[in-house]
């Protein structure tokens, strides 16, 4: 039975394709690439489109791309460091920068990102809610393309499974296990690039800065903490791993600020009403 034995993984290389033998590039080297020019430019489309009357524009979005590179790539390393294997980098440091061998960390990303809208919204003097609004609505783009990256590499699979569906993944062992990436990539990628374009679109909340980065924290928090059920747990947990996952960990301050967020968006617009009523 298919559901016992499990799908067979696909014969997927993990590199993509090679320059004339020499030059090997992974799928998620195009990933990452995929995610930053599609990032780039949907958020240019976006800014032209729904942010007429306030910046960011769509030179802003151009001028920040680089930071935007700078915030992932090193919140990603450093957060991989701390958060997942920190005991081996402690005893060989140099291997931190090995960035061709893996090793990526989306809460670390994030952090980095954070960091970037601080530091560039000072900077370029842009309202910094406004900012995180937009770039929350191209970031799924990136991570829909990661995690088609980690499943066509065979990695971050989920626990043994007897559903249908289980994959028998190269390095999973002889079982059927939870194709986890692709629930990733569905939820925390395409449903949530629909949900923010949804609401900018056609419930007008640019007008109520704070949303849409506040719906993307709660949503994808909540989205990986559900996932991570059904993902091995991290075996640098220890006795937690049983219950929690590192992932599950660091999504729920995500969750929280998300919340947190929108309601602080929402009352910043009662607000407004209110003073505009009297």
């Amino acid at each position: 039975m298919q559901g016992a034995e499990g799908i067979p993984f696909p014969d997927i290389d993990p590199i993509a394709f090679s320059i004339f033998g020499i030059l090997h590039i992974r799928w998620y080297a195009l990933a990452y690439l995929t995610g930053f020019l599609g990032g780039w430019g949907y958020g240019s489309w976006l800014a032209g489109r729904f942010s007429k009357d306030f910046r960011p524009n769509r030179q802003d979005i151009e001028d920040m791309l680089p930071w935007i590179v700078a915030g992932v790539v090193l919140g990603g390393r450093t957060g991989y460091v701390l958060f997942y294997n920190l005991g081996f980098y402690l005893e060989h440091p140099l291997q931190i920068f090995y960035l061709w061998e893996g090793g990526m960390s989306f809460h670390g990303g994030m952090a980095g990102v954070i960091a970037v809208l601080l530091l560039y919204a000072r900077h370029a003097k842009i309202p910094l809610l406004q900012l995180a609004d937009l770039i929350a609505c191209v970031v799924p783009i990136g991570l829909f393309f990661g995690r088609l990256a980690n499943f066509a590499n065979g990695e971050l699979f989920g626990r043994v499974t007897a559903m249908p569906w289980g994959i028998v993944f190269p390095y999973g062992e002889p079982f059927p296990r939870h194709p986890s990436q692709l629930y990733e990539a569905g939820l925390e990628g395409l449903v949530l690039f629909l949900l923010l374009y949804v609401l900018a679109r056609f419930f007008h909340v640019w007008k109520q800065p704070g949303i849409l980065a506040g719906v993307f924290l709660a949503w994808y928090g909540s989205a990986r903490f559900c996932i991570e059920w059904v993902r091995e747990p991290d075996a640098q947990l220890g006795l937690f791993a049983e219950y929690f996952s590192m992932g599950q960990i660091l999504s729920l301050p995500m969750i929280a600020g998300g919340i947190w967020l929108i309601r602080y968006a929402a009352k910043q617009k009662a607000v407004e009403h209110g003073a505009a009523s009297s």
